[in-house]
């Protein structure tokens, strides 16, 4: 009798994946942040391990003649020239699923938190598809984010892409915590992109607190780590963020803030030899950006909001960064110092910040009463140097005595407390309470 050996496919595919020699390359040089190594197959987005032993995770961000450029996902300090490095041969894997609530995970999507392993549902490859043109969703909803100055005078689509723009201690993260606890999304993810490590803690126990981590999931990459980890820590977010949009929710994604993922960008740029230009930024910055910012909004269903802090440079609003997240987001929100300096939150300039979306999710009447409020108080900023000088004269214009003599029922409209959630509609009533008090046609 004659036996015939009939492996299976996968059986074959399998041991010859094992029987295939490894391929280890070499480090010939390091140099600023990245390592060249050469000898070794990878692609852009590959992950490399340099050295013996756990080694360091480095990704390919670039392939020259000499070899492929490398940037730590890790600290190098004992790495040399010579070093042998190994391709996984696969990109990052990122965790998406219901357990990732309440939980606090590093720019590669492990949790940092100490509460064990991750519940996921499934582990999906970083890069994903950017939505069709064609395809997305129009805006067509109001979307709650629990602020009464948002959601009534730059009300918030579901599927937009909102900026927040500010110099540093206006309030910023301040705001993401309050939209984070109030908002009526299905699911909050938030990504702390350089943050000091000492305001971690603090942002997770006392500005987001119990309530607001139940519902969120929160990716954290500190200042003091690799740049691209910094980088991918911004695009993990995005991920999950878009893992359940896949699913059908309607997800709002934080993340401060946008200004240092264009840094860090640009330390990746400039060491693997790109050409500085605006202010040092590299062009790949402004096509990162771009690639960023387009994943989130709508696709044929469920949504991504977007909600991304700009640090603006010397409280310069048309610095390089700020001037192109702007061009490409639904609108922007403007943090003034001003109001911050004398206490008022949220500090928003209400008549430096516009919501593109506002009039296709608003009805008629509810943006005539926007419009009824920001019209009495450009009336107000254009007479404030006369009210300043005693110069104005009650009666010459009904706007503004309207807005001095109602001066302190619109500051409590547009402040509100961290702690103080507000409802969309009990929002809008207070504005139709505050527009039949100065006497203005909504």
């Amino acid at each position: 009798m004659t036996l015939v050996w009939n492996p299976r496919p996968a059986a074959v595919s399998s041991a010859l994946s094992a029987a295939r020699p490894e391929r280890v390359g070499v480090v010939s040089s390091i140099v600023g942040l990245g390592a060249v190594v050469r000898g070794l197959d990878a692609a852009i987005g590959d992950i490399v391990t340099i050295g013996d032993g756990a080694g360091v995770d480095a990704e390919v961000v670039a392939t020259t003649p000499d070899g492929v450029r490398c940037m730590p996902l890790g600290r190098m300090a004992g790495v040399s020239a010579g070093a042998p490095a190994r391709s996984k041969g696969a990109p990052i894997l990122v965790p998406t699923g219901r357990g990732l609530f309440g939980r606090v995970l590093d720019g590669l999507g492990r949790p940092i938190d100490g509460k064990g392993p991750l519940e996921v549902d499934a582990m999906v490859p970083l890069d994903h598809e950017t939505p069709n043109s064609m395809q997305r969703a129009r805006i067509d909803t109001p979307l709650q984010l629990g602020v009464r100055v948002l959601d009534t005078m730059t009300t918030v689509g579901r599927g937009q892409r909102l900026g927040l723009f500010a110099g540093s201690g206006v309030g910023k993260s301040s705001l993401l915590s309050m939209i984070a606890r109030g908002t009526d999304a299905e699911v909050s993810v938030v990504a702390l992109v350089g943050e000091r490590g000492r305001e971690v803690r603090e942002f997770l126990e006392d500005d987001l607190g119990p309530e607001g981590l139940a519902r969120s999931i929160v990716v954290v990459s500190t200042s003091d780590e690799p740049a691209m980890m910094r980088l991918r820590a911004a695009f993990v977010a995005t991920r999950i963020a878009e893992s359940f949009r896949d699913r059908g929710s309607d997800v709002v994604l934080m993340m401060d803030s946008l200004t240092r993922v264009a840094m860090a960008q640009r330390e990746i740029g400039l060491s693997v030899g790109e050409p500085p230009a605006t202010r040092g930024y590299p062009p790949s910055t402004f096509s990162v950006l771009a690639q960023l910012l387009e994943r989130a909004g709508t696709d044929r269903i469920g949504s991504v909001t977007g909600m991304y802090t700009v640090l603006v440079d010397g409280d310069d609003h048309n610095e390089p960064i700020a001037d192109a997240a702007r061009s490409i987001l639904d609108g922007h929100v403007v943090l003034d110092r001003k109001l911050a300096v004398v206490g008022h939150f949220p500090s928003v300039d209400v008549l430096g910040s516009v919501s593109r979306v506002a009039s296709k999710v608003l009805p008629r009447e509810q943006t005539g009463m926007a419009t009824a409020l920001r019209s009495v108080l450009a009336a107000r900023r254009t007479a404030q140097d006369l009210l300043d000088v005693g110069a104005y004269q009650r009666g010459t214009n009904p706007l503004v005595d309207a807005a001095v003599d109602n001066e302190g029922a619109i500051n409590a409209f547009l402040r509100q407390r961290m702690d103080d959630g507000t409802s969309s509609a009990d929002a809008w009533q207070r504005l139709a309470e505050l527009c039949r008090m100065l006497g203005v046609p909504a």
